[in-house]
Formats: structure tokens, sequence, C-alpha cells
């Protein structure tokens, strides 16, 4: 098990929200960090920030191009004990004008981009292995999934494929001595969740969530959720009938739209 802070770390959606204060918090206690997003001019501020500590590699996930570029620098750089895939995005449904290619675009970047990041990096982390290194690849999804919450069709959809795929590819690579971990937060505020128009119950800061991740990572932990009161009041929601579920997720659809919320 994992008791030490990492040497390197490569972390995605490291410009903004829950990427920015991991990025903020790792650099400060001595990691380097190479961090990629795509805002070119937050990535010069953060290099500025933390020259010793932090490497720009800009690029965006959804372009099969920057993410094969990627992979030739990662190559480049030696070992990376932790790959933190945290890029994402949310977009939210209104059934009345129900958009597929909406759910095209969070699909591209929560689901394929992730899926882009582990081709690139995973042959870094093997030689990281070979070194006698034991790397985490590590995976932000969401607790969204765990209930269908109005509105979240793309949002839920997507984080319930990336789970799926961390946990299969967490048994094919156990015996490279690969660990994966699942990453499943509630409610963080990020520029994200500021554009919510609901009530977000036990909402955290992003320092506060990059806090329990890295303390999670370091600790080994597979399974990370949080914050607890949330996390475990949705594992309490999903041992309810599924019809039950059901009526309690179209009352919640029906109070928002009485209420104004679209």
């Amino acid at each position: 098990m994992n008791r030490h802070l990492p040497e390197r770390v490569w972390l995605t959606g490291a410009t903004s929200g829950i990427g920015l204060a991991v990025l903020e918090q790792l650099a400060r206690q001595g990691v380097q960090v190479v961090a990629t997003g795509r805002n070119h001019e937050v990535l010069e501020q953060l290099t500025s920030r933390f020259p010793e500590h932090v490497t720009a590699l800009a690029g965006d996930l959804t372009d099969p191009g920057d993410v094969s570029r990627m992979a030739q620098s990662l190559a480049q750089m030696g070992p990376i004990d932790w790959a933190i895939l945290n890029a994402g995005t949310c977009e939210y449904m209104d059934v009345r004008e129900f958009d597929a290619e909406m759910v095209a675009r969070v699909m591209d970047i929560n689901v394929v981009g992730a899926a882009r990041a582990t081709q690139a990096v995973l042959p870094v982390l093997r030689e990281t292995v070979r070194q006698g290194r034991r790397p985490i690849l590590a995976y932000v999804s969401s607790s969204a999934w765990w209930f269908p919450f109005t509105r979240a069709e793309a949002y839920g959809a997507s984080k319930a494929a990336l789970t799926y795929f961390a946990r299969s590819l967490r048994a094919d690579l156990a015996s490279e001595g690969i660990a994966v971990s699942l990453i499943e937060p509630g409610f963080v505020k990020t520029p994200l969740t500021d554009q919510n128009d609901f009530e977000m119950p036990f909402l955290i800061t992003s320092g506060a969530a990059a806090e329990i991740m890295i303390r999670s990572l370091v600790r080994g932990r597979r399974q990370i959720h949080f914050p607890k009161r949330f996390t475990l009041s949705l594992k309490l929601l999903r041992l309810l009938p599924e019809s039950l579920i059901d009526r309690m997720a179209a009352a919640i659809s029906r109070n928002q739209a009485s209420s104004g919320n679209k």
C-alpha cells in the first residue's frame, strides 16, 4: 500500500475546480505535477507560481492528435507515480428539446477523453512498475449516477460509464501491479457547479475535496467517495425498490419544473 506522496503526478483538468486545488496542494508539498488542460494562459500562470514543481502539458483530450503528442511527452518525462484523470464537463438536458449531440459532447469528454488519456499514460505506468514502483491510475467520476437525478441524463450516464470502465480496468491491470482508484465525489464548489440552479446538499470546497483525494490516494484507497453524509445517503437510497426510486426522481423533476428551474 502506498503510504507516501508520489514524486511525479500527471493531472488532467488541472486548470480549474478540483484539478486546480489538487495541483496547488501537491505542488506546495514538493510533488512534481505534469499539468494538462486546454487553457494555455492558466497553465502559464501555474508554471510561474510553481516553477520548480509544475510542468505544463497543454492539450485537448477530445483531440486524438493532441493526445498522441501528450503521450510522446509523457514517455520522455520519466516515471509517473500517479495519473489522476480528472478532466470532465457537465451539461443538463431539457427533455422538451432533447439534444443527442449534447449527450455525445459530454460522453466524448468524460468517457472517451478518459480512455484516450489512459492509452497515453499506460506505457509510462508500466515503465514505472518495471522500476520497482507501484503507480496509481485514478479516475474522477461522480456519485451523481447513483440516483436518477432530473436533467442529468448525459452527465450521469457518462459517469456511470466511466465508473464501469475504471472498475473493469482495475481487474485487468491487477496482475501488472498498476492500482486503479475510483473517486466519486458529491457536490463540490467549482466553476461547473457554480452554474447549477438547484440546491446542492453538503456542498464542500474544492480545497477540501483535494485534501480528501490526496490523503486517500496516499493510503492506497481504491474506492473514494465524499462527503460521506451525502454519499452514504445515496447508498441508502439505492437499497430502496426501483419503483419507489422512480417515483422519488419524478417528484423531484416535477418540483423543479414548478419552481421555475428548467
